[in-house]
């Protein structure tokens, strides 16, 4: 099968056949994994979505780090290619998705059968490939961590990302009042015809000044939830906003900046502070993953949320796509698929 394999630490954007030898190397010839238990299901895949993770685990700074050489991994859809004798809830042929630690960019991928999910008829089985991991997080941080309701203030930075996208729409679906922050023209357009309340261009305007006038015009106090995918200076500046009581959702750090949230101010102001893995709910809470994933695939099967997929390459095209990832070029998603000849090249 065809696989791409992260021979080293390193660079993902570097192409395979640079002068400067890259991380990443595409095979050609991999073996196609084996069913490893009774309960195994081997799955074609159609399409796997790249993030931020999968960016800093190949170049060495993510919390996990599996022994070279690897197949990175992430979330992923496709049909089942291969049962096990004790499988009972797939047959092949069935439509399904799921997220992996590693292996999913390659063309066949072996998972548990607890661990896939049935994508429902209208879904879009490429979309479904894009869900678990972005959704999923702004799922588990605003529905199960923050308890967002109606009528609260969501200020949700880098806010055309990946899992920026999914918390703007999983705050309107809670009756939220939306505010966004994120830079350049096109995607503050975009932003606009989701609905969001108050959208801030962070390349042209001073975020605080902004929100602050939008929170003055709609006689709001503050922001009651601050969604931060993002950190460095962009958080610290944020904190200005927020409301007494006011919860912080640790998501990332596209910023590659750590911010420092004060804790004297943090007690004064009876601040909770939320770190959201999304990946540890698979080993401490699976079953508010399983239901989180569940509930996201209605969703999506029902239209109450809508993918938006940015840029979609080929396995060889793998250092654009972390390019596109890497240099924000991408509005929502950027995914992997196999076997689509009418997959996008796009330029970047």
């Amino acid at each position: 099968m065809e696989a791409l394999l992260c021979r080293k630490i390193g660079d993902p954007t570097v192409p395979p056949d640079a002068a400067e030898e890259s991380a990443l190397t595409i095979s050609t010839a991999h073996p196609i994994p084996q069913l490893h238990s009774p309960t195994a299901v081997r799955v074609r895949v159609r399409a796997t979505s790249l993030n931020f993770a999968n960016y800093l685990q190949i170049l060495g700074k993510y919390q996990e780090k599996p022994p070279l050489p690897f197949i990175p991994g992430s979330d992923y859809s496709g049909t089942v290619d291969a049962v096990g004798t004790s499988v009972t809830k797939f047959k092949i042929g069935d439509r399904v998705c799921s997220v992996a630690g590693q292996g999913s960019f390659a063309q066949f991928i072996v998972s548990d059968e607890s661990e896939l999910f049935l994508v429902p008829e209208g879904c879009d089985l490429i979309a479904a490939g894009a869900l678990a991991v972005a959704y999923g997080t702004s799922h588990v941080a605003l529905a199960h961590r923050a308890q967002l309701h109606a009528g609260q203030v969501l200020l949700v930075l880098g806010a055309a990302g990946g899992v920026g996208v999914s918390a703007v729409q999983i705050g309107k679906i809670y009756g939220a009042i939306v505010v966004a922050v994120a830079r350049g023209d096109e995607k503050v357009r975009f932003l606009k015809t989701m609905g969001v309340d108050h959208v801030v261009d962070s390349s042209k305007e001073n975020v605080t000044q902004s929100v602050k006038g939008f929170l003055k015009e709609r006689k709001l106090k503050g922001v009651d939830v601050l969604y931060d995918p993002v950190g460095g200076k962009l958080t610290k500046e944020c904190l200005k906003l927020l409301n007494w009581g006011a919860q912080i959702l640790v998501i990332g750090f596209a910023s590659n900046e750590v911010p420092l949230i004060p804790a004297n101010i943090a007690l004064v102001k009876n601040w909770t502070i939320h770190g959201l893995y999304w990946g540890s709910y698979k080993i401490h809470r699976p079953k508010i993953l399983e239901d989180s994933l569940k509930e996201l695939l209605l969703w999506l099967a029902t239209g109450v949320i809508s993918i938006k997929i940015s840029h979609t390459f080929n396995l060889s095209q793998a250092n654009l796509a972390f390019g596109a990832l890497r240099d924000r070029k991408a509005i929502g998603k950027v995914l992997i698929t196999f076997d689509d000849e009418k997959a996008a090249r796009p330029k970047l």
